[in-house]
């Protein structure tokens, strides 16, 4: 069950960050959800190394952390990707 919740939260991270960078990314869902994953991991690792990884409440600065982690993923990868499908 938590390999569902992972893509869901794949999905949604990456969703989110795709929306706050400007322009068009032509990317696959499924290279959303997977940079959205990797993200997650990321975030959560940078959240826990600067100490607010757990926090009461909603956990918005971790989230924040994945989020950023995700969208710097896909406005790297995003270019090659667009290069590579258009050969």
């Amino acid at each position: 069950m938590s390999f569902i919740w992972a893509i869901i939260a794949g999905l949604i991270i990456g969703a989110v960050a795709r929306l706050i960078l400007p322009g068009r990314q032509d990317i696959p869902i499924w290279l959303t959800i997977v940079l959205g994953i990797v993200g997650a991991v990321i975030g959560n690792a940078l959240a826990v190394a600067l100490g607010v990884g757990n926090t009461g409440g909603i956990d918005w600065i971790r989230h924040i952390f994945q989020v950023a982690a995700a969208a710097v993923l896909i406005a790297l990868l995003a270019p090659a990707w667009t290069r590579r499908s258009h050969r």
